[in-house]
């Protein structure tokens, strides 16, 4: 059973992430109006304090509590987003305006994510997890296909501005719900440990190397992480030009991807997560990765985007599964710090993997990259079927 506050919780979730994408969209827009290069710094300047502070944001949620540490992000973003509308408004879109905004962005992320990743734990019983998980999942779905069109929209008619303004109330609304669903066992700060914060950065690396479930787990995130994301992002748009596919198309399988993978969520989420969710998760990848072999084979749009439906729906099958695994197997004391590494093991293999698939399609064309990363996510996949641990490991 899903108690009715974490619901309350999601719907504030959904409506900050909504925010998020279009305001988002609109920096990328603005800033690609300016030249590529100026897009790809928003990006970096997004994603680069991420990863560098993340394991310090989850040490800080851990020490001093996650429903504080995310009031604070949410109040920060409040005053980010005004800000940025007035300067908007005073100065126009200079490059150091949106370069400035995304630092910001990405250094109060590295502190929220954390906190915000161990929530479902911390408001839902465990035989409820999977399912609130997968309705966070299917919230994140629904905001990636919905927010960017709906940001074009704002930033055309309206401006910058008031994509800043809009996504400013929906940290509001957040922040609100936050005041409301107080979590239990956040009356009073947790006591703190010898060291303070900096000794506790590292815990959530230790814990995650030393325990064989949460290390193989966090295996089959980095390749996922690396070989799998960069698909939708980065391969196939470059996939859908070397084929002379029209925009349309091309936006066509990929919407289809996260369709697919919407769809696996709301099924979790209908009827339950798989009793063994370690080898569920497991062969969710070997899924994904024969779709992106098809993908790789068939150049029809419309066969490929048969193979996007099979990469979507693995995609989901692991995601669904892996998240609550990996959330119902971290100790109580160190739910924020282990989102950190999850968050790290998402977040590095992208700043690398993007650029050398990049630089491979130039080399050798889309399709031989698509079947490498193919092999790649089969054979992590292979692994995690074969792994002891992974398949003794029960939904609690």
């Amino acid at each position: 059973m899903i108690p009715a506050r974490y619901w309350l919780w999601l719907a504030g979730v959904t409506l900050s992430l909504l925010g998020t994408q279009v305001l988002g969209f609109g920096m990328t827009w603005t800033a690609a109006g300016q030249g590529g290069v100026l897009a790809g710094l928003v990006l970096t300047m997004i994603n680069l304090p991420r990863a560098l502070l993340v394991l310090i944001g989850g040490a800080v949620g851990d020490r001093f509590g996650a429903w504080r540490t995310m009031l604070a992000g949410d109040a920060a973003m409040i005053a980010a987003t005004v800000l940025l509308a007035v300067l908007v408004w005073l100065v126009g879109e200079p490059v150091w305006l949106l370069l400035g905004i995304a630092l910001v962005i990405g250094t109060v992320d590295a502190f929220y994510l954390p906190s915000s990743g161990s929530m479902p734990r911390r408001l839902v019983p465990g035989e409820g997890l999977a399912r609130a998980m997968s309705a966070r999942q299917l919230a994140g779905q629904t905001t990636a296909i919905a927010g960017p069109p709906l940001g074009g929209l704002v930033v055309a008619g309206l401006g910058l501005a008031a994509a800043a303004l809009a996504d400013a109330f929906t940290f509001a609304v957040m922040l609100l719900i936050l005041v409301l669903l107080r979590p239990r066992g956040e009356a009073a700060p947790p006591k703190p440990g010898p060291g303070g914060v900096w000794r506790h950065t590292l815990d959530g690396l230790r814990l995650a190397a030393h325990d064989r479930l949460l290390r193989a787990a966090l295996l089959m995130v980095v390749v996922a992480a690396g070989f799998l994301l960069p698909v939708i992002g980065l391969l196939l748009p470059l996939l859908g030009r070397e084929r002379a596919w029209s925009g349309g198309w091309t936006g066509a399988v990929a919407g289809t991807v996260a369709l697919a993978t919407a769809c696996v969520a709301a099924t979790v989420l209908a009827r339950g997560a798989a009793p063994r969710p370690g080898v569920a998760a497991a062969l969710g990848l070997v899924v994904a990765a024969a779709g992106v072999l098809g993908l790789a084979v068939f150049e029809p749009p419309a066969y490929a985007a048969a193979a996007a439906l099979a990469a979507g729906a693995g995609n989901g099958l692991f995601a669904t599964h892996l998240a609550p695994l990996l959330l119902q197997h971290t100790p109580e004391t160190h739910l924020a710090r282990v989102q950190s590494v999850v968050l790290l093991a998402q977040s590095l293999p992208l700043l690398v993997t993007n650029n050398l698939l990049g630089a491979a399609v130039d080399a050798v064309g889309t399709p031989p990259v698509l079947a490498t990363c193919a092999a790649i996510t089969a054979v992590t996949g292979a692994a995690g079927l074969a792994s002891p641990t992974l398949r003794r490991t029960r939904a609690r």
